[in-house]
């Protein structure tokens, strides 16, 4: 299982995205451009010393990004109906999150294999893209037997 964030626009999320990724022992692809320099040292700051035990991949593009990952593509979306806990998880899939601000463009999304959308109540917009990512990938692990012991 991998983590693929699309054009992330904010250092923050994007380290506590990869600590997330050292602490599940997952993969992380970034899909360029970033929102902020690589260098940025909010990065760091938030994925602290565990940036050291991630994997982390950068993708110029989507193209290059799909040329070089195999797997079920699973698009994470809040213009998706079906829910992850109805889902049948694959231990080979990548979960896809759009960019903060507007997520991903249609041909992303097309090219993905299944679109989820995390329940959350009808009065809030979306959750904080690190928060969505930990939730999505704690209940794909559960699901695959894939979580750390």
């Amino acid at each position: 299982m991998r983590l693929a964030l699309f054009e992330p626009e904010i250092a923050g999320n994007v380290g506590a995205v990869m600590r997330l990724g050292a602490c599940m022992g997952v993969a992380v692809d970034l899909i360029e451009p970033l929102g902020f320099p690589w260098d940025d040292k909010r990065v760091r700051r938030t994925a602290m010393d565990y940036i050291d035990h991630v994997d982390v991949t950068r993708h110029a593009s989507f193209a290059d990004f799909r040329a070089t990952t195999p797997g079920r593509l699973i698009l994470f979306t809040t213009k998706a109906n079906a829910s992850p806990y109805d889902f049948a998880f694959e231990a080979d899939d990548l979960l896809l999150f759009g960019k903060e601000s507007g997520g991903v463009p249609a041909e992303v999304a097309a090219a993905s294999d299944m679109k989820l959308r995390l329940p959350i109540r009808a009065e809030v917009r979306s959750f904080n893209l690190a928060t969505a990512v930990a939730l999505a990938l704690g209940e794909a692990l559960r699901q695959t037997d894939g979580l750390p012991a």
